[in-house]
């Protein structure tokens, strides 16, 4: 009897599972702003860090680039070597300003521009059904020694290799302590 409650469970169990019509979703990504979470230095309490979170939908799973993807249009220099977008702005007098972050580089005594960009590894599925869903955070560094602005804001969009651009989206403002 024990073996026949077990096989009953297993097809019963792969009946349901079978039944689960698969999700689909178009095949230019959709995301959407999940979070900010702003980390402060415990001894200053300097804002210095912040995760951003966004949430992800795309049709055909073409999200994400292999290391080895470097070859045009992919290539460093191009539009689409990041595949995530990043944006930085401070609220200056009201309005937020697309701002570019700067970092003193002793080596060649000038300042570098710095990015937000990043390259979101392949999360195309192996097997079954390509549309994929999910979660992408991303730890960043917002204190900037530069500025005198206490408001920020991020905007994100992303690129799939098919090279379709998602719907930008933007944090909330956020409070940076000095």
């Amino acid at each position: 009897m024990k073996t026949t409650t077990k096989i009953l469970f297993i097809l019963l169990a792969i009946w349901a599972t079978s039944c689960k019509k698969p999700e689909s979703y178009p095949i230019v990504p959709s995301i959407e702003f999940s979070k900010f979470l702003v980390e402060s230095d415990t001894v200053t309490g300097i804002a210095q860090r912040g995760i951003l979170e966004i949430s992800f939908k795309d049709g055909d799973g073409d999200i994400g680039l292999d290391p080895s993807d470097t070859l045009p249009p992919f290539n460093l220099g191009s539009v689409y070597y990041y595949n995530m977008i990043i944006k930085y702005y401070e609220q200056q007098h009201g309005s937020f300003v697309e701002v570019p972050l700067l970092s003193w580089n002793s080596d060649s005594l000038h300042y570098d521009t710095l990015t937000f960009n990043a390259r979101i590894p392949n999360l195309t599925p192996k097997y079954g059904n390509k549309s994929i869903k999910g979660i992408i955070q991303d730890t960043m560094f917002i204190y900037n020694p530069l500025s005198h602005f206490d408001t920020i804001r991020f905007s994100v969009f992303i690129y799939d290799r098919a090279l379709h651009k998602s719907n930008v989206v933007f944090t909330p403002p956020i409070l940076r302590k000095f």
